[in-house]
């Protein structure tokens, strides 16, 4: 395997994942006749060899036209995906069994139309109708979007890829393969089914009475990021007003500290990452603060976008 390994790296000139921007030079662009094009090789053969025992000028003129075109089509296919340029996009963080999504952006730097190109990662074939084709203005980019199956939580790097072109005449494929730097965060798979998030305010859930009421109406503050939606004074921001959240006292201020330790004891890892990070997200979409505890690892209470990313993140890393 390593010999081949070197081999495969020296011959496709891609050792692993490349620093952004990767230009697609002439010595990493490849050419192959397809299946279509060898056809169409072995027809002008025949031609050719019929042409030269009846002697006919005529079967002669044609074989070469057709030859000459076909040979044409080759350096159009090269040109095609020379000079390309390709730098990795954004990739969201996603849970464990849903497809991680990798942006990958191409530039045309050339004052020439690139078309029928196809990008898919590498081995899994691009038999027709399954890539989709797209093409790229003269001087201009699109971004193009690989989905990756996840299978466990954790970084998910984005593997190599082949960009390749059958234009003009699908007579001639010409690919080359790259490996943006990139990788996606795979949050643990929320558990299915299971105990309801413990806020019910016993001391072993964690629960006290400082975090953010929800009863009785007590007064306007500043915005804030984190905020709720639902907590803004929409009808002051309507007016014009500057942005303010409505605050809230009772007796259903709360916020929930989600421990380790508070989880069954004979619970594997994994069953335990599923719970809290369920737990987190009804927390999340309930809007109550909560914080997380784990061995190794103490995030205080709070709310927001940022701070469930924060959470969700030590469960995906965590051991």
């Amino acid at each position: 395997m390593g010999l081949r390994a070197s081999a495969h790296r020296w011959l496709f000139r891609v050792g692993g994942p490349e620093p952004a921007p990767i230009v697609l030079g002439q010595r990493r662009i490849f050419v192959l006749p397809t299946r279509f094009g060898l056809a169409l090789a072995l027809t002008l053969l025949t031609m050719l060899l019929a042409s030269i025992n009846y002697t006919l000028s005529l079967g002669f003129a044609l074989t070469f036209l057709i030859g000459s075109v076909a040979w044409i089509s080759i350096h159009h296919a090269f040109r095609n995906v020379v000079g390309l340029s390709i730098m990795p996009g954004k990739a969201d963080p996603v849970f464990c069994g849903n497809p991680a999504r990798f942006g990958v952006v191409l530039s045309n730097p050339a004052l020439r139309e690139r078309q029928g190109l196809s990008l898919f990662p590498t081995g899994t074939g691009n038999t027709a109708g399954e890539v989709e084709r797209f093409d790229i203005a003269a001087c201009g980019n699109t971004l193009q979007v690989i989905c990756i199956p996840t299978a466990r939580r954790g970084w998910i790097t984005l593997p190599r890829l082949t960009l390749e072109t059958r234009h003009p005449l699908g007579l001639i494929r010409a690919w080359s393969l790259f490996q943006p730097d990139a990788r996606c965060l795979v949050y643990p798979a929320p558990e299915r089914d299971g105990p309801p998030l413990p806020v019910g305010g016993t001391a072993a859930a964690g629960l006290d009475g400082l975090g953010r009421g929800q009863d009785d109406f007590a007064g306007l503050r500043h915005h804030q990021p984190s905020d709720a939606p639902r907590h803004v004074a929409w009808k002051a921001v309507a007016r014009g007003g500057p942005w303010r959240t409505k605050e809230f006292d009772g007796s259903a201020a709360r916020h929930v500290q989600l421990c380790w330790t508070d989880l069954p004891a004979g619970m594997g890892l994994e069953a335990r990452l599923a719970r809290l990070t369920r737990w987190i997200l009804e927390a999340d979409s309930a809007g109550i603060d909560y914080g997380l505890s784990l061995p190794g690892a103490e995030i205080p209470p709070g709310w927001g976008v940022a701070h469930r990313h924060t959470c969700l993140s030590h469960l995906a890393l965590f051991q």
